[in-house]
């Protein structure tokens, strides 16, 4: 009967052990293609920012309405917070690319006494300080949507970048065969993506006799990038690529060379609806980076890892390939409207409620 009682005590002891060890990086699955980064990438301690539930996780959005992306990334957020009951409240602020109200917002978070902190950066430099400050005060910071300068945050999940830029760039020369004009549609000026995606092109430009005879900024917007398209065509329309830092841009410019009854030269897209839609019916030649704007629930996934007391990296990439036309078909909702980006974690209702065609 002793012996029996030994082993019932000591087969609880490790079962309790075996639950009570700490969830290593590895085993935390944030999104579909994000990976823990290669070479220097310390780990998060385990158990270092634990706290009991229920949460109240906050986030400093760049700009809510800067573009239909943006708008997404914020009903993906949401949507990864209401799925877990654990997260009592999701804050989140719009600092509408504005700097100053982008410090104010982290800080009027850090006062609220948020157990977390998703941050996406105006600026390589607009939350550093607020982000410093958080963390002194044991809030974790999980930093998307744009490189800072400071390392203060407590671990980041960045795709696009220079690998989403060399994607696009890869393919214009590819298709141009090393030569030929280009016009470049940046997204908007001194966003961390909008420079690090550039950097990409000119990583895939380098040692070709590709030009760049124009850059311009669209934003990431429709109606502004229309504009510049058109300005750029009557000014000179003798060209044999275009890199577009977004398919809003790309859809925009597509329509221009349709409008002038031109044909449409080789074209970067991304992961769109609307661009989707234009690409299968117009067949010209492009590519699609892919950009999901479910980072934005990996997001709260990090956060959740973290207030669980689960170990994770200081630094994730999402680095995934282009997609052809086959896969772009794949994805395709002719039922949607233009403004639904893919890969996307909604459900097939909310997708219906935000983007069914009316």
């Amino acid at each position: 009967m002793r012996i029996l009682m030994k082993s019932v005590v000591a087969g609880a002891l490790l079962a309790a052990t075996f639950l009570a060890s700490p969830t290593f990086a590895e085993d935390v699955h944030l999104m579909d293609g994000v990976t823990a980064r290669q070479g220097d990438n310390p780990a998060i301690e385990a158990g270092k920012f634990r706290r009991d539930p229920p949460w109240v996780i906050g986030m400093s959005h760049f700009g809510v309405n800067a573009n239909t992306w943006t708008v997404q990334v914020a009903h993906e957020t949401e949507a990864a917070a209401a799925k877990d009951k654990r997260i009592s409240k999701f804050i989140l602020l719009d600092a509408g690319f504005d700097q100053k109200k982008q410090v104010a917002d982290i800080e009027d978070l850090i006062a609220q006494k948020v157990d977390a902190i998703i941050v996406q950066p105006v600026t390589s430099t607009s939350a550093d300080a607020s982000i410093r400050k958080a963390v002194a005060a044991g809030i974790p910071v999980i930093l998307h949507t744009g490189r800072i300068e400071t390392d203060a945050f407590t671990t980041e999940i960045q795709g696009g970048a220079e690998h989403f830029g060399k994607v696009m760039g890869d393919f214009l020369v590819k298709e141009l065969g090393g030569k030929g004009n280009i016009w470049v549609l940046r997204g908007l000026a001194g966003h961390p993506e909008d420079t690090n995606r550039y950097n990409g092109l000119l990583q895939s430009l380098k040692g070709t006799d590709i030009k760049i005879i124009v850059e311009e900024h669209g934003d990431w917007q429709y109606d502004k990038t229309k504009k510049v398209c058109e300005t750029l065509y009557l000014n000179n329309p003798q060209v044999d690529g275009i890199w577009s830092s977004g398919a809003d841009m790309t859809r925009a410019c597509v329509d221009v060379f349709k409008q002038f009854g031109a044909p449409i030269p080789p074209i970067t897209g991304e992961g769109n609806n609307g661009f989707f839609g234009q690409w299968i019916k117009d067949g010209f030649k492009s590519i699609s980076a892919e950009y999901s704007p479910s980072q934005g629930a990996a997001g709260i996934r990090a956060a959740v890892a973290l207030l669980e007391g689960k170990e994770l990296k200081k630094h994730y990439d999402y680095n995934p390939d282009g997609w052809d036309l086959e896969k772009v078909k794949t994805y395709y909702r002719e039922n949607l409207s233009a403004n639904v980006w893919w890969p996307s974690e909604l459900t097939e209702e909310q997708l219906k409620q935000y983007y069914a065609v009316k």
